[in-house]
């Protein structure tokens, strides 16, 4: 990237993807560890899990801003070049999986809803949230593997863009794993558990209108995320294997990833009652307080 516009792009999408996503996920965040202390569901540590991936790749989000305003050169101190990006990539990974949870757990508690009550521990949804940690960190950590055989134009000041031929042979088979592993498999994972879910809920006449609106509002606007937020930035991983290169356009569709932390909290109002209500009453009140602001405005005049 380079030139005006690609700064004022980068910026763009970065602060208002910071400035809305922030302050929802800290909301999401408060709201489900408030119900968690008192009724630990899988589904809600699962979502928790998903925000607090979302809340740190927001708070590292500044250092791309950084970087962006500085014409994409690395000002920073370089430990915090690597690290940024490890926070990047993993969060993209994270939030796949755990979406991918979330679906699947939609989907057994309306295909064996007697099984799911009775045997759906939150043990379960810690284990799986300590395995996704680790499986995507273990796959991420190869940003410091292609680092240690060699830093990524530090010299240059250019964090994580450019690399040595080494360095391509250890990353772009490894992007291909992720590609296969990470994106691929939760994707049809994900397609199907939601697709069940849907046709289940809509052979159930007793399930209200409103309850399978939610549902297909949730199934769309995840299978969006996978589709616009994902699809292409994974994408870039077949395609740079195959030209044994990183694409120009790939830092294009790392902005289209780094969206998802601001869509999130769509899937959370539509996935929880109590996030909904915490969102309801906290722009409601926002609302209320600026059409009260402009009535006593109005009437002063």
């Amino acid at each position: 990237m380079n030139g005006t516009n690609d700064m004022l792009l980068v910026l763009v999408v970065y602060i208002t993807t910071f400035v809305t996503g922030f302050p929802m996920n800290i909301l999401a965040l408060c709201t489900f560890i408030s119900k968690i202390r008192e009724k630990p569901l899988t589904i809600d540590i699962l979502l928790m899990n998903l925000t607090v991936s979302d809340l740190l790749l927001l708070l590292f989000l500044p250092f791309r801003m950084n970087e962006a305003a500085s014409e994409f050169k690395w000002c920073l101190p370089y430990f915090l070049c690597p690290l940024t990006a490890f926070i990047f990539y993993s969060s993209i990974y994270i939030s796949i999986l755990f979406l991918t949870a979330v679906s699947v757990d939609r989907f057994i508690s309306v295909a064996y809803p007697m099984e799911y009550k009775a045997k759906m521990k939150p043990v379960y949804a810690i284990m799986a949230s300590v395995f996704f940690w680790i499986v995507t960190y273990a796959h991420c950590s190869l940003i410091y593997v292609a680092d240690y055989n060699g830093p990524v134009n530090k010299s240059n000041n250019i964090c994580y863009d450019e690399f040595s031929e080494q360095q391509l042979n250890i990353v772009l088979p490894l992007r291909l794993e992720m590609f296969v592993l990470l994106f691929c498999i939760p994707l049809i994972i994900t397609t199907f558990a939601y697709s069940k879910f849907i046709r289940i809920l809509k052979s159930l006449p007793q399930t209200n209108k409103e309850k399978k609106k939610r549902a297909i509002v949730l199934v769309m606007v995840t299978l969006t995320v996978y589709v616009v937020c994902f699809a292409p930035y994974n994408i870039s991983h077949v395609y740079g294997f195959k030209q044994h290169q990183s694409p120009h356009w790939r830092k294009y569709v790392l902005l289209l990833s780094t969206v998802n932390t601001a869509l999130d909290p769509i899937i959370f109002y539509f996935s929880s009652t109590t996030v909904k209500k915490s969102f309801r009453h906290i722009f409601g009140g926002i609302v209320g307080g600026i059409s009260s602001l402009w009535m006593c405005k109005k009437g002063s005049s």
